[in-house]
């Protein structure tokens, strides 16, 4: 429930499970405050279904065989937040000027409902007024026309379909640069580094049905029950056949504890729960590289001793072998590791890890799944290619239930790679663009997201142009960046509703309303469908049917199509136009340029389960230099990337389960017993004791920096919580203010926002 200001904050445990009554509650509240129409229910029974809309949340597999609800408590509430009847119109900005909405929450800013008409910044006014959709496309080509490419970047979220992101890359690629920073910038390039390297793919090796295939799962760093709920089921099912799920992660989460099937009466009826998690180690923040060395450890030493002895073989020789390199590179560091270092740097006991490595040594088919708490650190690629090491040792990638399984976050943040966003040359395929299209594109790098925002503080940034997204929300060194913002000669951002990031104007700037995806999306040859891909790499079309918010609106690929028109020269080889008018030519598009991965796109586009774009490493086709799979021995035990000092913490960003990335649906985290209020600090009951800290104390916390910079975080409502000692947790994007631009992972530059190194100060 969304908390009035003012309300005093409420902080209890919560004693139930996933899932369940308390899902049910939670749709029953959001659906009225939305004021959710009749035509809503009709649309949430075709969520994630084969012929109807992929969720815009979460990046989750649809399933072929859908539940006959086949959303979950957040996808619902995605829903009803898209398809709101409250609107933000031009007669709103009238009333408001800019400077004073940014004393609004993000909840009260996206809360007051879907924008209605394009916008124009009015400087002299300090407002957004309304002006036409020509006026803002000529005024935008115009200002881009003038601007070295070089200096403009091209952003986009991760909710953008296949088609409008396609388009959008080609636009900035013919404009000029490989400015193209993502979502995947901020949360998982770590996996795309780490695994491209590790097994020649960057991305996951599984497939949904992989969860009937496995008998053990090694769980890293994800919070199910709040990022991804229908995965839930998925793991209720592989628990009910007997897989055992071992855990990692610093916090006890509701979801990788016990769920309850709101879609099973009995258990609703009955009150029953699935437990998830078999073993659940509470690993320190930054642990985990020690952890996984622990399991080595042990297979390694066990497999030395079997070998000394001859009993059989605890690691998979054969496949070693026959498909990796630099085993022996491995093998030597492990065993030149103590196990004081090991549980020192992981926080667990060798008992914790021999009982874990116990499981993995007896499974033959294993599952590695893992978030961004292996991928938000310095040494994350290092988390990713340690994981990787651990599969490796037993043949668990490339056969039935087994492989790296990335958890991605928004609904196509995965495929928008697959299709050229990037910053990469490597990653997109400018050969085959410059066949089809006649123009030479640049294969100098461009800007990834933490590189973005250096530019825009130094200045080398003129211009930002946003595809979705609320990125100054999104990104670290918040007041820094806020500061910086409003210097760009140039801010376009296309959007549904109103956030942060729209109210840190450039010299120029332009907001510019779209339709969501649920919403009907009629072009001149008729009703269009998009596409998306899930975290398995399989491709779902997208079938709007809702009435748009506004018949002011435009697609996204509509805008991007406009803006794309008048920006670049005439070029014979592509109709913006005709793709516009018919998406189905968008993806014609896309099959020309990636003709392996989507053949017959148009033919298999709402093919029940999606289809399956391929892997070459789940067939055991290693795309490496060396062609094959490759160790890589971790470079340290730590992946914070930072010494521990004393009187200093390890702090973790966390979402709860009223928000999805930087969109807040509320203020109730349910699973951790919050109500009212979103700055609260979760402590370690001896931390707090040592620190002289009491429950309902509130305080600041601050992040000093190689550039001589305090950051600071007031007003944090202490609270006991079961994390690991020297480890804090607090809410993000608000805390995001502590995070220093500079504190990124190695090679991947993602902000490591789940070790960031803080001290506590009391008020007052």
């Amino acid at each position: 429930m969304a908390a009035t200001k003012g309300e005093k904050p409420r902080i209890k445990p919560f004693k139930g499970p996933a899932g369940g009554w308390g899902s049910v509650r939670s749709l029953a509240e959001i659906l009225p405050r939305e004021h959710f129409p009749a035509e809503g229910m009709r649309e949430l029974a075709r969520q994630n279904k084969p012929d109807g809309f992929m969720c815009v949340s979460c990046a989750w597999s649809k399933p072929a065989s859908p539940h006959p609800a086949e959303f979950c408590e957040e996808g619902a509430k995605a829903t009803a937040w898209e398809l709101t009847k409250l609107r933000t119109t031009p007669e709103f900005f009238l009333e408001h000027d800019v400077t004073s909405l940014r004393g609004w929450r993000d909840y009260d800013l996206e809360q007051h409902g879907r924008l209605t008409h394009p916008l124009r910044y009015d400087a002299a006014a300090d407002k957004y007024v309304a002006c036409s959709w020509e006026e803002a496309f000529d005024a935008i080509a115009a200002k881009l026309r003038l601007m070295d490419p070089k200096s403009v970047v091209f952003y986009s979220s991760g909710r953008t379909s296949l088609e409008a992101s396609y388009m959008y890359g080609l636009m900035a690629r013919m404009y000029g640069n490989q400015n193209l920073p993502d979502s995947s910038n901020m949360c998982h390039e770590s996996t795309s580094v780490g695994l491209k390297a590790a097994i020649g793919e960057a991305v996951g090796t599984t497939q949904q049905k992989d969860f009937d295939d496995c008998d053990a799962i090694l769980f890293f760093g994800q919070n199910v029950g709040s990022n991804s709920p229908r995965m839930l089921h998925d793991l209720r099912r592989a628990r009910k056949r007997g897989v055992e799920i071992i855990t990692f992660n610093p916090l006890r989460e509701r979801g990788l504890e016990r769920f309850t099937d709101p879609q099973n009466p009995i258990e609703m009826a009955t009150l029953k729960e699935t437990g998830i998690s078999t073993q659940y180690h509470q690993v320190k923040a930054g642990g985990d590289i020690a952890a996984m060395m622990g399991l080595a450890k042990f297979l390694i030493e066990w497999d030395d001793a079997a070998k000394a002895v001859g009993d059989p073989a605890v690691l998979d020789h054969e496949f070693i072998e026959q498909h990796t390199k630099d085993f022996h590179l491995l093998a030597d560091k492990v065993r030149a590791t103590g196990w004081d270092a090991i549980e020192q740097e992981s926080g667990l006991t060798r008992w914790n890890l021999e009982e874990a490595a116990r499981v993995y040594a007896r499974s033959k088919a294993v599952l590695g799944i893992y978030g961004m708490g292996l991928t938000q650190h310095v040494k994350g690629v290092e988390n990713v290619r340690m994981l990787v090491n651990l599969l490796l040792l037993r043949g668990n990638i490339g056969k039935p239930g087994a492989g790296p399984t990335p958890v991605r976050g928004h609904s196509n943040v995965q495929g928008q790679r697959t299709v050229g966003i990037t910053e990469k040359t490597e990653l997109a395929p400018v050969e085959k663009l410059k066949e089809l299209y006649g123009f030479d594109p640049p294969t100098e790098k461009g800007l990834d997201t933490v590189e973005t925002c250096t530019g825009i503080v130094d200045g080398s940034v003129r211009a930002f142009v946003g595809l979705g997204g609320n990125f100054l929300r999104a990104i670290p060194d918040t007041e820094k960046m806020e500061a910086a913002w409003p210097d760009l000669d140039l801010t376009v951002h296309i959007a549904t509703k109103l956030n942060r990031s729209h109210l840190f104007s450039g010299h120029e700037a332009w907001l510019l309303p779209c339709l969501g995806r649920i919403e009907q999306d009629v072009q001149q040859n008729g009703p269009q469908a998009v596409s998306m891909e899930d975290s398995t790499s399989c491709i779902h079309g997208s079938l709007g049917k809702a009435e748009p918010a506004s018949p002011h609106l435009l697609s996204e690929p509509a805008i991007v199509g406009a803006i794309a028109k008048r920006l670049l020269p005439h070029n014979p080889h592509v109709d913006w136009d005709s793709w516009v008018a018919d998406y189905a030519r968008i993806r014609d598009a896309i099959e020309a340029t990636y003709p392996e991965k989507f053949k017959d796109f148009n033919k298999r586009l709402f093919e029940p389960g999606g289809f399956w774009k391929g892997n070459k490493a789940a067939e055991r086709i290693w795309q490496t230099p060396s062609g094959k799979a490759e160790f890589l021995p971790p470079s340290a035990l730590s992946a914070t990337g930072f010494e521990d000092k004393g009187g200093q913490y390890r702090l973790i960003t966390l979402r709860s389960n009223d928000q999805f990335n930087t969109t807040i649906y509320g203020y109730h985290d349910r699973f951790r017993g919050v109500k009212g209020t979103r700055d609260v600090l979760f402590m370690n009951a001896e931390d707090m004791m040592a620190e002289g800290v009491k429950e309902g104390d509130v305080i600041a916390l601050e992040a000093p920096s190689p550039d001589g910079r305090v950051r600071r975080r007031p007003g944090l409502i202490a609270t006991v919580y079961n994390i690991p000692r020297g480890c804090l947790g607090a809410y993000y994007p608000e805390c995001n203010v502590l995070i220093p631009i500079e504190h990124h992972a190695e090679e991947s530059h993602v902000p490591a926002a789940k070790s960031v190194p803080v001290v506590i100060r009391r008020e007052g």
